[in-house]
């Protein structure tokens, strides 16, 4: 999907007008108008207030451009239900949600023990591949480096 879709698809969920959400992110109606026609897209911290404002990721205003993991666990962040919250409220899109919240880590585990709680969440039938596979990636996240 395109920003300007995106941007659409967000006013209408939220039942606002052009000129309601040109007031919730300090713009114009006109825009706002021109986001949804495609003619522009809103700067960078326009799509920061639209971003905290309307509880959706920068990424998923943007279409989703590259894909994202936790930093944790290596779940990909794939939707905003699952991305973690920092203490103000804002998006931190380093991790999910069952790894970090309100500004901290939700377990203080070693990596070991992390490899062991995610097996189970990947649903292979073979535990060692899964264990294999968990011991490989882990390593290179941001948290286990």
């Amino acid at each position: 999907m395109e920003t300007k879709e995106i941007l659409l698809e967000l006013r209408k969920k939220h039942g606002l007008s052009q000129e309601e959400m040109a007031e919730k992110c300090l713009v114009s109606r006109q825009a706002v108008s021109r986001w949804e026609c495609g003619e522009t897209i809103p700067n960078t911290d326009t799509l920061k207030l639209i971003s905290e404002q309307f509880d959706i990721s920068i990424n998923a205003l943007l279409g989703a451009p590259r894909q994202i993991f936790c930093q944790s666990c290596g779940m990909p962040l794939t939707d905003d239900a699952v991305i973690s919250h920092e203490a103000d409220g804002s998006l931190n899109e380093k991790y999910c949600k069952w790894c970090y919240a309100d500004g901290g880590f939700l377990t203080d585990c070693t990596m070991e023990e992390m490899v062991e709680q995610c097996i189970p969440h990947l649903g292979w039938e073979d535990e060692q591949a899964a264990r294999e596979f968990m011991q490989k990636i882990l390593p290179g996240l941001e948290r286990w480096k």
